[in-house]
């Protein structure tokens, strides 16, 4: 469909929106604030770098990438006298599950540009789905909160409806399989995490990070604008440099700077260029 402007978003057919950093909570920060006050339930404190190594997975995945980490198992270690085990990492995700669904219903604010870009995706006819680390218990006060603000999804498919999340395909897969979208070159995967660009590649979809807004930099809006321009540029440069690094075919700040990149791979694919 062309508009009035010109612009042809075909054959673009779905785009696939993560949550927190990407749609959601400007910042990422939900997820690490609960993880940090699970762990210092059981009397550690994890640096937010190691908190944010692994985002984007499975919560369970991700609770058990982060005690794999060596300096978060060498820290169990010595505060508990052994290794950490399966039942530790059971009875942490047993709290962080609460942590979390108040964290994530707390920063449940629409990023800026978020709600513009879906209802003018919707006015080209493109399906809009979304992938979530969040199990679907976790999700629910933030899906009510953004439907509110006129963000709702075709569908939503969270940690746990799928054997395996991110960065396996299947959470993409089970969104083209719903929604009746094929092939997956006329899907696009946005995402501010490694992991979730990691899930649209292994789909075969076209992958846009977002460095500005999400897990890379870490920081709320306010925080970010509050920095030295300098300071700000380094650290979304960053940010940008992991997301490259992650294989992103297209890297921009937030959400709201999408539409002409979204434009731009519906070109490519008129002209027969593929991901």
């Amino acid at each position: 469909m062309t508009d009035a402007a010109g612009m042809d978003l075909s054959p673009l057919a779905m785009v696939v929106f993560d949550w927190a950093g990407t749609m959601v909570d400007f910042g990422c920060k939900a997820p690490v604030l609960a993880l940090a006050k699970a762990f210092a339930l059981e009397g550690l404190s994890i640096a937010e770098s190691d908190l944010r190594a692994d985002m984007g997975l499975a919560k369970m995945d991700h609770m058990r990438a982060l005690l794999a980490r060596p300096v978060v198992a060498e820290a169990w270690r010595a505060h508990k006298g052994q290794p950490a085990d399966e039942g530790d990492v059971a009875r942490i995700y047993k709290n962080l599950e609460g942590l979390i669904t108040e964290a994530a219903a707390e920063a449940s604010q629409l990023i800026a540009g978020a709600g513009t870009l879906v209802r003018t995706l919707r006015g080209y006819g493109l399906k809009i789905a979304s992938t979530t680390g969040y199990t679907r218990s976790m999700m629910e006060a933030v899906l009510s909160r953004a439907a509110v603000q006129g963000y709702q999804p075709d569908l939503v498919t969270c940690a746990g409806d799928t054997l395996q999340g991110r960065p396996s395909p299947l959470m993409m897969y089970r969104s083209a399989l719903e929604l009746g979208v094929w092939p997956m070159r006329h899907v696009v995967k946005i995402d501010d995490a490694a992991s979730g660009i990691g899930e649209g590649l292994a789909a075969g979809a076209w992958t846009v990070g977002l460095a500005a807004s999400g897990n890379g930099v870490g920081l709320s809006e306010v925080e970010l604008a509050a920095l030295s321009a300098s300071e700000r540029q380094a650290r979304i440069a960053h940010s940008r440099h992991v997301l490259e690094e992650a294989g992103a075919h297209y890297v921009v700040d937030t959400v709201a700077d999408c539409l002409p990149i979204l434009a731009h791979i519906a070109a490519r694919l008129r002209a027969k260029a593929y991901p």
